[in-house]
This record gives C-alpha cells, sequence and structure tokens, in this order.
C-alpha cells in the first residue's frame, strides 16, 4: 500500500508543479506577446516616465517571486510533511 500512497502523493506535487508552471508560462507568454503586437499600448505612458511595458515587466518578475514563494510554501506545508508520514518514524 505505501506504493500507492507515494504516487498519490507524487501525483498531487506534479499538479501543483505543473499548474504553476502552467500560470508563469501564460504571464511571460501574455507579456511578450504584447510586447510584439501591442507595442502603441505598450509605450503608453501611466505616470509620468514610466510606461505600461515597465510596469508589466517589473510584474512579470514579482509574478515569478510569487509563484515561486508558493511552491515554496505549498512544499513546506504539505509535500514535506506527507514525505515525513510516509518514511515512518525516525531511527
Amino acid at each position: 500500500m505505501p506504493n500507492t500512497e507515494i504516487g498519490r502523493l507524487a501525483a498531487r506535487r506534479w499538479r501543483v508543479a505543473l499548474g504553476l508552471t502552467a500560470a508563469m508560462l501564460a504571464v511571460y507568454f501574455g507579456f511578450i506577446l504584447l510586447v510584439a503586437f501591442a507595442k502603441p499600448l505598450m509605450g503608453s505612458p501611466v505616470a509620468g516616465h514610466l510606461t505600461l511595458g515597465i510596469l508589466l515587466g517589473v510584474l512579470v518578475i514579482v509574478a515569478a517571486w510569487l509563484l515561486t514563494w508558493i511552491y515554496v510554501r505549498w512544499a513546506n506545508r504539505h509535500y514535506d510533511a506527507a514525505v515525513r508520514d510516509l518514511s515512518g518514524p525516525a531511527s
């Protein structure tokens, strides 16, 4: 039976990782597509000399940090605890 639990845990980790990867790809490629096909929009000023493109570029970096933080928090709270439970008592 432990193999079944390990399989479920591995599948759950893959689902979380793939979901976060898909989110990062959507953010990144969305930004790239805006740069490629909406240059006037990306060059429009937001405040002073700050353009929408610069602002969205910073938000892409913040999104990467945020998604990494989400994964680390999930792994620390759920995945590591489940691995500890499956490995049994410490010797």
